[in-house]
């Protein structure tokens, strides 16, 4: 998921050291968007903790993705403001905190709670490291920087389910959410070790001038200004609501990122196998797409970005369609689940560049609002499996919307 900010000029900054930097920040990355999709190979053990149905739990996801989506709206521009490393240290605690209390939580009613403070908090994340690797890591190494960060929000939706799936029976639900909470940690420190000091409040991009103590007359005022500026960040907001392409777009994001969830979650909720070895083969099974797809982008990048969407879009509802109508199982099952990862994989950075495209010098804010669009559609896609009594229906209805989804672009490039 993606929240670009503007960089400070480049002549102003110290380059961050590459290999420790991205160490910290790619596994932060994928255990802060993991936890998103960490709980789906966890509902069934959820439920009988608490003696209710699984399906009703996918709340747990909604109630993430919400204050995830809320957290990307509210944090991508305080990032600019504040600074990226003063946001991001203040925001991983937090997040830790929240995912161990969800491991304490004595009913799902205050899971449910916990969960949505968890989300917020751990939004802090994407818009402050993005912003972060975009500005400090040295130019010729950027894009690889770039792609690693973002790379590993998409694989972390399978990684995070196997290690799950594979754990769940070792140490229980609440010893995987205990165990996220240390990870969570144990990503603070290595982040507060590999970053550099954030400039006086407003420049976020600024290093600190070297010997600076406490607070200056000047910092406090700059940061009385930058305080009282604030509001400035979240104007550009209703305009670009208001261009009905751009909503399009938007929707169509929505669907693209609903439809990878709950695809996830009807393998869990609907029985497709019985097998716990063949459930994790199929979640596996997209993998060497999310890793292969990036490598291919480049070559793409010659066709415009929207029409590279609606084709991976049309895709994606075709690969869906095929499946239901074949009744695929096995090695076919399993072939045509990394086929429709290679859409999502390809759809969500076409998706980014048209709405980046379009949006102009509201560039920053756009892409705040394309991460909540993400969002929205990582907590609504747990709804829509469990709002379909089947695998099969379910295919049927994620393919009809990814066809409508396509549609939806190709009427945006009309505007």
């Amino acid at each position: 998921m993606t929240t670009v900010s503007r960089a400070a000029p480049a002549q102003t900054l110290t380059a961050a050291p590459f290999g420790r930097t991205m160490l910290a920040f790619t596994l932060a990355a994928l255990l802060v968007s993991g936890q998103i999709y960490v709980v789906i190979p966890l509902l069934p053990d959820m439920a009988a903790t608490w003696r209710g149905d699984p399906g009703s739990l996918t709340w747990l996801v909604t109630a993430f993705g919400a204050g995830y989506g809320v957290g990307f709206l509210l944090f991508g521009p305080l990032s600019d403001r504040l600074g990226r490393r003063r946001l991001l240290l203040a925001g991983l605690p937090v997040a830790a905190a929240g995912t161990a209390l969800v491991a304490l939580s004595p009913s799902p009613e205050l899971a449910l709670v916990l969960r949505a403070v968890q989300g917020v908090a751990v939004a802090t994340f994407p818009p402050a490291a993005l912003a972060y690797v975009a500005e400090r890591v040295e130019p010729r190494r950027r894009v690889v920087a770039i792609s690693a960060v973002t790379g590993a929000f998409l694989v972390s939706a399978v990684l995070l389910q196997i290690a799950a799936q594979v754990l769940v029976d070792v140490i229980g639900w609440r010893g995987l959410f205990a165990l996220s909470a240390a990870g969570l940690v144990a990503a603070w420190l290595g982040l507060r070790a590999v970053m550099l000091p954030d400039g006086p409040a407003g420049s976020a991009g600024t290093p600190r001038p070297s010997g600076a103590g406490g607070s200056s007359r000047a910092e406090r005022s700059s940061g009385a200004v930058v305080w009282k500026e604030l509001p400035a960040a979240y104007r550009t907001v209703p305009a670009l609501l208001r261009d009905g392409a751009l909503l399009l777009r938007y929707a169509a994001t929505v669907v693209l990122m609903a439809g990878f969830v709950a695809l996830y979650t009807g393998l869990q909720l609907h029985g497709v196998t019985a097998s716990s070895g063949e459930l994790l083969a199929l979640r596996a099974a997209g993998l060497p797409a999310m890793i292969t797809v990036p490598l291919l982008m480049g070559r793409l990048g010659r066709v415009a970005a929207p029409a590279r969407a609606v084709a991976m879009l049309a895709a994606g509802a075709l690969v869906l369609a095929a499946t239901a109508l074949t009744g695929a199982a096995g090695m076919g099952l399993v072939l045509l689940l990394a086929a429709y990862a290679a859409t999502v994989t390809g759809g969500l950075p076409s998706l980014n560049e048209a709405v980046s495209g379009r949006a102009g010098q509201a560039r920053g804010t756009a892409l705040a609002l394309f991460s909540f669009s993400l969002a929205v559609g990582a907590g609504v896609g747990s709804q829509v499996a469990a709002a379909f009594g089947g695998f099969t229906a379910l295919l049927y209805g994620l393919a009809a919307l990814m066809g409508v989804a396509a549609l939806a672009v190709l009427a945006s490039t009309r505007r």
